[in-house]
């Protein structure tokens, strides 16, 4: 699974009494698309690095004690941990000109699944688009290589305005042990769509929109134990900055919608996972 793009739900903010406004275009220059480059290559570094050592998987493990046993006990009541990440260039933070890159990852406890029930459902590409409705409008797989997937995910969101993107994506599968896998996702192309469902739809240039998410990059891992499965998912993504004069349509959800849309789609690969095992 693929998450909605922060700003994407950033733009549909709670109704205003302030009239619905849509952000004029947004360019996409390359000194913001280097930012983010940079950004990405030092996380996957550190993603690489984590993995390779074999050991503390999920970033709670990385947490002291008692905090460590109190999430524990979380996810196994049914609760989402989640924080927000900032990866650094050299213990200084990554400037993005033009942009803003979000970051956070969040883990589940699925009781009583088995690993390959969960690589189940995020494989089944040609059904996200009924697991994670109404985010997800459509969904497809274009090409599949063994564990090497070419996916089509098209996006909506509507509260102030609509906003819907076709994207495609390059996802690997990695099955590191019988009880252990991870999944690295890039999204390869993203196209804001003008007038959805209408006989003129079309999709605007790349970088020349509204800015609602320029780039994505997605990391889960699984681990089978306890008598469930652990799922973690990390993902980073680049989008336009606040624009001038929407600020009270934006900048409130800058922070809290990229948290909420991360929840929304471990829960519901956890009711999806659920629902499977009962059938």
């Amino acid at each position: 699974m693929l998450l909605l793009p922060p700003l994407l739900a950033a733009s549909a903010g709670p109704a205003q009494s302030t009239p619905a406004a849509t952000p004029a275009p947004a360019k996409l220059h390359a000194d913001t698309v280097a930012a983010f480059d940079r950004y990405e290559h030092l996380s996957e570094e550190r993603n690489e690095t984590e993995l390779k050592r074999g050991s503390a998987l999920l970033w709670v493990d990385s947490l002291p004690e008692p905090q460590r046993t109190e999430a524990y006990a979380a996810l196994k009541r049914g609760e989402v941990q989640i924080r927000q990440l900032n990866t650094l260039d050299n213990g200084r933070a990554i400037p993005c000109p033009g942009g803003l890159i979000h970051h956070w990852v969040g883990v589940i406890f699925i009781s009583g699944a088995k690993l390959d029930d969960v690589l189940g459902i995020l494989k089944d590409y040609d059904h996200q688009s009924t697991y994670y409705s109404p985010d997800v409008e459509r969904s497809r797989i274009e090409s599949r290589d063994g564990d090497h997937f070419r996916v089509f995910l098209r996006f909506r969101r509507h509260k102030v305005i609509t906003v819907v993107l076709n994207t495609e994506h390059d996802v690997h599968y990695f099955r590191d042990s019988p009880n252990r896998a991870h999944s690295r996702s890039s999204a390869v192309r993203i196209a804001e769509v003008e007038n959805p469902g209408k006989s003129d739809e079309r999709e605007k240039p790349a970088g020349d929109d509204g800015g609602y998410l320029w780039r994505m990059e997605t990391w889960w891992r699984l681990e089978e134990r306890d008598g469930g499965v652990y799922v973690q998912s990390e993902a980073a993504s680049l989008t336009r900055d606040i624009p001038t004069g929407l600020g009270w349509l934006v900048g409130p959800f800058v922070t809290s919608i990229p948290k909420e849309t991360l929840v929304f789609t471990l829960e519901a690969t956890r009711k999806a996972v659920q629902y499977k095992n009962l059938r």
